[in-house]
């Protein structure tokens, strides 16, 4: 089957997610150019699975990113540039933000057939 637009590539459970909400504080420049740069980085980290990722009119945004393993995001999250990054975001540009780490047991898609 293939592959929606937007949606990631993930294998059968289980696997991790880490579910990063975040609200963008109205003056963040540099954010855009910084967050495509993580989620190139993420992609390229050993064991991360994929990255899904909105952000709405309000500037509430909630990025997924899948893991294969709680060993892949502990290296996520020590990486140097991703530190910078959680530093710049915590100092520059947000408001608030609330982190969640979910290991996924189940999963699906649908509907088929349209």
């Amino acid at each position: 089957m293939p592959q929606e637009a937007g949606f990631a590539a993930t294998p059968q459970p289980p696997y991790y997610a880490v579910i990063f909400t975040a609200q963008l504080a109205d003056d963040a420049p540099g954010y855009g150019q910084m967050a495509q740069s993580m989620v190139d980085l993420a992609l390229a980290q050993p064991g991360c699975l994929g990255v899904e990722s909105t952000r709405g009119s309000d500037n509430l945004g909630i990025t997924v990113s899948y893991w294969k393993d709680e060993d892949s995001i502990h290296a996520w999250k020590q990486n140097a540039k991703h530190l910078v990054a959680q530093r710049l975001g915590r100092e520059k540009w947000y408001t608030h933000y609330h982190l969640r780490v979910a290991r996924i047991d189940r999963d699906y898609t649908g509907p088929e057939g349209r």
